[in-house]
């Protein structure tokens, strides 16, 4: 599973997205969300929680994210047996 964490810049100037998972170590972005969603994208194919912090270090946004296996499978199933019900 791999971490990553969504800080406000000291400059405040954006954000830096950091994890072990990026190649460079951190990434700058302009907003929590475009960090976020570039995060998710990334993550798409693991497991990875993304946590957002405000400027005084405390967790603001959690965000799971990882592969969607088990939930295709369940709506498969559901219209499968909407289908067999026929």
């Amino acid at each position: 599973m791999h971490v990553y964490q969504v800080r406000p810049r000291k400059d405040h100037r954006g954000v830096d997205l950091i994890s072990d998972a990026l190649p460079f170590g951190r990434l700058w972005y302009s907003g929590p969300d475009d960090a976020v969603d570039y995060a998710k994208f990334f993550s798409r194919s693991h497991d990875a929680v993304i946590r957002v912090y405000d400027d005084a270090g405390n967790v603001i946004q959690t965000h799971d994210s990882g592969p969607d296996v088990v939930g295709n499978a369940i709506v498969t199933t559901s219209l499968l047996s909407v289908c067999l019900s026929l």
